[in-house]
C-alpha cells in the first residue's frame, strides 16, 4: 500500500483540505502529494465560476486563518447601514444585505465590491436602476441576486407618488422610474392624479325648508394643487372632499323651499361651490366646478306639482284668451267710431261685407238692378 496519495485540483478549482474533517489548507490548482497512508486526507473542490464561499468555515477562517482569507480570498464586512454591491467583470451581480460577512474566492474573475451607507440617504442611484429591477406594468422584478431588499416604483405621467417611510410622509417623487433600498425600511407609495378629476355624491336624501324629501345628485370636479399639504392634513383628500360636498348639499337645500329651489336652480350649485372653496382652500385641494345633476322628487308631490303646474298653465290660457277678446272689441268699437263719422268708410265697410257674403254663395238672384243690390241687400242701422 502506497504512503502517499496524490490530490488534483483543476485550474478553474480551489480546494480545501481535510484531515478527519478538520482544515488542513487551501489547495491552488496542480497536483498535490501528500503522505496518506492511513487514508484520513479528504479533499473538498470548488468551482471558481461560482465565487461565492458558502461553507462552515467561512466564520471560523475569517477568525483564525487570518492569513489563508488575504491570500485565497475577498472579505467583505458591512455595517448596520451599509449595503454591498459585487460586480463580477463590469456586471452587477449580488446585492449584500446590511450586516453582511460574506468570503468569495480570488480567481479568474474580476471581483469589485462598492459600499453604499443607506442610513439617511436610501434612494438608488439612476444608473443602477435598469441593473437591478425591471418593471412590468405596475409592478417589478429583480434582476440580481440579494435584490429582494430593492423597492421600485414606477410613476405614471401626469401623476406623482407620495412616498411613505415606515408609516411616515417622506416626500413627493414625479413622474419616471425609481427604485428605492428598503433595508430596515417599510416603504410605501400612493399614486395621485395631477389632472382634473371628477367626484359623484349620489342619493342625498335632503329635507327643504318646508319638509319636502327631496333626492339630490351633484357632480363636482377638482384637482390637487398642493400635494404634501394634501396627504399630510388628510388620510383621504376625496373623502374629505366628498363630506364636505355633502355638507355644502344640505346647507343649500335645507335653509330654501321648494319654490324657491325650484325658481331658481343654481343656487345650490352657488352655494355648494362657496362652502366648498372656503373649505378645501387650506387642504391642497381647487374645486373646478360644481352642478346639480338631478333633482328627485317624491312620488305623489309629482303629482301635486303636475297639477299645479296644470292649474298655472290653463290660468294662463285664460288670461291670454280675454287679452284677445278685449283687444277684438277695442278694435271693433274703434271701427265704428270711424264709419260713425265718415258715410264713405260706412259705405265701403258694407261692401265688404257684401263681398264676404257672396263669396260663400253659388248662385244669387237680384232683383230691382245694381241699384237695389247696392242699398237694398245690405243695409247697417
Amino acid at each position: 500500500m502506497m504512503p502517499f496519495r496524490k490530490f488534483r485540483v483543476k485550474k478553474d478549482e480551489r480546494a480545501l483540505l481535510f484531515d478527519r474533517g478538520d482544515f488542513v489548507e487551501v489547495l491552488g490548482p496542480g497536483e498535490h502529494v501528500r503522505f496518506d497512508p492511513l487514508f484520513r486526507l479528504a479533499l473538498q473542490t470548488f468551482a471558481l465560476a461560482e465565487p461565492r464561499f458558502e461553507h462552515r468555515l467561512g466564520d471560523w477562517l475569517v477568525k483564525a486563518e487570518r492569513e489563508v482569507v488575504e491570500r485565497e480570498f475577498h472579505f467583505v464586512e458591512l455595517g448596520p447601514t451599509e449595503v454591498g454591491m459585487l460586480f463580477a467583470d463590469g456586471v452587477l451581480l449580488e446585492v449584500l444585505a446590511p450586516n453582511t460577512r460574506q468570503l468569495y474566492w480570488k480567481g479568474y474573475i474580476d471581483l469589485r465590491f462598492e459600499r453604499i451607507d443607506i442610513a439617511t440617504d436610501f434612494a438608488v442611484d439612476a444608473k443602477l436602476v435598469p441593473q437591478l429591477i425591471a418593471f412590468t406594468g405596475h409592478d417589478f422584478k429583480v434582476l440580481v441576486k440579494g435584490g429582494a431588499g430593492v423597492y421600485g416604483v414606477q410613476v405614471p405621467a401626469f401623476h406623482v407618488a407620495v412616498l411613505y417611510v415606515n408609516g411616515k410622509l417622506h416626500g413627493v417623487i414625479e413622474a419616471g422610474a425609481y427604485a428605492y433600498w428598503a433595508f430596515g425600511r417599510d416603504l410605501r407609495v400612493e399614486f395621485v392624479d395631477l389632472r382634473l378629476q371628477a367626484i359623484e355624491v349620489a342619493g342625498q336624501e335632503i329635507l327643504t325648508k318646508d319638509k319636502v324629501p327631496l333626492r339630490v345628485n351633484l357632480n363636482a370636479g377638482y384637482r390637487v394643487t398642493d400635494v404634501v399639504t394634501a396627504y399630510g392634513k388628510q388620510a383621504k383628500p376625496a373623502d374629505f372632499l366628498y363630506k364636505e360636498l355633502q355638507f355644502g348639499l344640505r346647507a343649500a337645500v335645507g335653509t330654501r323651499t321648494l319654490d324657491e329651489l325650484l325658481e331658481n336652480k343654481g343656487v345650490i350649485d352657488q352655494v355648494v361651490a362657496a362652502h366648498v372653496a372656503q373649505r378645501v382652500e387650506a387642504f391642497g385641494l381647487e374645486v373646478d366646478s360644481v352642478g346639480v345633476k338631478d333633482i328627485i322628487l317624491p312620488g305623489d308631490m309629482k303629482t301635486i306639482l303636475a297639477k299645479v303646474v296644470e292649474a298655472d298653465k290653463i290660468a294662463l290660457a285664460n288670461v291670454i284668451r280675454r287679452r284677445e277678446e278685449t283687444a277684438a272689441t277695442r278694435s271693433l268699437l274703434n271701427t265704428a267710431r270711424v264709419m260713425e263719422d265718415n258715410p264713405t268708410a260706412l259705405r265701403l265697410k258694407e261692401l265688404e261685407t257684401l263681398e264676404k257674403v257672396t263669396e260663400k254663395i253659388d248662385k244669387i238672384s237680384v232683383f230691382g238692378g245694381l241699384d237695389g243690390v247696392l242699398k237694398d241687400l245690405v243695409k247697417i242701422r
